[in-house]
C-alpha cells in the first residue's frame, strides 16, 4: 500500500499536474498574453512532443543508473518546469519549458510504471495499480482546486503556474520514502529477450495511437470551450475538476466491467464513451451537457490508458520497459499530433467541431481494432 500511494502521488505530480495544469490555465494565458489558439496549441503540442522524445530515450536497452534515480529525477524536473512557466511571457520559453517538462513526465510514467508495476508482481498485489493510476485524477484534481482558490482572490496566470509547482514539490517530498529503493535487479542495465509484435499487441498500439490522439483536442481546449459558453464561463475551471474526479476512480470501474464482459469488449466500450464524450463537448450548450462531456472524458481516457498499458506488459514481461515506451510513444505521437491539428483547423473553421468530430471518429475506430480482435482481449490489471 506505501508503494501505491507514492506512485499515486508521483502521477500526480508528473502527469496530473506537470502536463495537464495547462488546460485550466490556458484561457487566463489568453487573456493576459493575447495568445491565439495556434500558439495556444504549440505550447501544447511543445509538453507532447517532449513525452514523445521521452518515450524514445526510454526504449534504449541500456541506461546509466536505476530506475528510481531516472524516476525522482524526472518528477524534480516537473515540477521545477511548471514553476518556471510562470517566471516568464516569451513564446520560445514556454515552448522550451513544456517541451522539457514532456520528457520529464514520460519518464515519470515509463520507469516509474515499470518499477511499481514490477514490485505489485513480485508481491502478487497487482490489483494496487488502480490505485497507482487514480494518481493521475488526484493531480487534476488537486490542481483544479487549487487554481480555483488563486482565481478567488485574484491571482493572475503567472502565479497560477508558481504555485501549481509548489504544490508539485510539496508533493514530492513523500514520495522519496514511500518509493524506496529497488535492489540490485531493476539497474538499467539489461539484455531483455527480442521482442515479438502479435497481431493483437500491433492493434493494441495502433488504438493507444487513437486514444492519444482522439482525448488530447478536447483535454486541451475543454476550459476554452466552456469559456466561450455564454452563461457557462463560471465553469471554466469547474468542468477541469470534474474531469479529475471523474478519472481517478476510471481505472477500477473499467476493469470491473472487463471482469463481467470481456476486457477487450470494457476498452473498446470505454473508447466508444470518449467518442460521444469528444463529440458532445463542442456541442455543449448547458451546464448538464458540459459536465457530462466532462465525466465522459475523466471517466474514460484515463482507465483506458493504464489498462493499456498494464495489458501491454503482461503480453511482453520480459521486455516491460521497452513495451511501456513503446505504447507511451504511440500514445505520445497521438496527442503531440491533436492540438497543432486543431489549432490548424480552427484558423480554418473558426471553431474547434470539425477537429473534435475528426478525434471522436478515430477513437470510434480503437473501438473497432480491440473489439473485433479475434484474440486482443485486454487482461485485467488486476489480475
Amino acid at each position: 500500500m506505501q508503494l501505491a500511494i507514492g506512485g499515486l502521488l508521483a502521477l500526480a505530480i508528473g502527469l496530473g499536474i506537470s502536463r495537464f495544469v495547462f488546460t485550466p490555465i490556458l484561457p487566463f494565458m489568453e487573456a493576459g498574453l493575447g495568445l491565439d489558439k495556434t500558439q495556444a496549441g504549440l505550447i501544447a503540442s511543445a509538453n507532447f512532443l517532449g513525452y514523445l522524445v521521452g518515450a524514445l530515450l526510454a526504449i534504449r536497452q541500456s541506461l546509466p543508473g536505476s530506475l528510481r534515480l531516472w524516476f525522482l529525477s524526472a518528477l524534480m524536473v516537473c515540477a521545477l518546469t511548471t514553476i518556471l512557466m510562470g517566471l516568464s511571457d516569451s513564446i520560445g520559453v514556454f515552448l522550451f519549458l513544456r517541451f522539457v517538462g514532456g520528457i520529464a513526465s514520460a519518464f515519470v510514467m515509463i520507469f516509474g510504471t515499470t518499477l511499481i508495476l514490477n514490485r505489485f508482481a513480485e508481491q502478487g498485489r497487482s490489483s494496487l495499480s488502480a490505485l497507482y493510476f487514480a494518481g493521475v485524477g488526484v493531480g487534476i484534481s488537486l490542481s483544479s482546486l487549487l487554481i480555483m482558490s488563486l482565481i478567488a482572490i485574484g491571482t493572475d496566470w503567472r502565479e497560477m503556474w508558481i504555485w501549481t509547482g509548489c504544490l508539485s514539490a510539496a508533493m514530492l517530498l513523500p514520495v522519496f520514502w514511500l518509493v524506496p529503493g529497488e535492489g540490485k535487479a531493476v539497474v538499467i542495465v539489461e539484455s531483455p529477450p527480442k521482442m515479438s509484435f502479435s497481431n493483437p499487441l500491433k492493434a493494441l498500439i495502433l488504438s493507444y495511437f487513437l486514444l492519444g490522439f482522439g482525448y488530447i483536442i478536447t483535454a486541451t481546449f475543454i476550459s476554452v470551450l466552456v469559456r466561450q459558453i455564454p452563461g457557462l464561463q463560471w465553469m471554466q475551471t469547474l468542468v477541469w475538476l470534474v474531469v479529475g474526479l471523474a478519472g481517478i476512480p476510471s481505472v477500477a470501474i473499467w476493469s470491473w466491467v472487463g471482469r463481467r464482459i470481456g476486457n477487450h469488449n470494457s476498452y473498446a466500450l470505454a473508447s466508444l464513451c470518449l467518442a460521444i464524450g469528444v463529440a458532445g463537448s463542442v456541442y455543449a450548450a448547458s451546464a448538464g451537457a458540459v459536465l457530462a462531456s466532462a465525466v465522459l472524458l475523466g471517466g474514460t481516457f484515463m482507465g483506458m490508458s493504464a489498462v493499456g498499458l498494464v495489458h501491454a506488459r503482461e503480453m511482453l514481461p520480459g521486455n516491460a520497459r521497452q513495451i511501456l515506451a513503446i505504447m507511451t510513444l504511440a500514445f505520445g505521437l497521438g496527442q503531440t499530433i491533436g492540438p497543432v491539428f486543431a489549432g490548424y483547423i480552427y484558423g480554418i473553421f473558426g471553431d474547434f467541431v470539425v477537429a473534435s468530430l475528426i478525434a471522436s471518429a478515430g477513437l470510434g475506430i480503437a473501438a473497432l481494432l480491440t473489439a473485433l480482435g479475434k484474440t486482443s482481449a485486454l487482461q485485467n490489471p488486476g489480475r
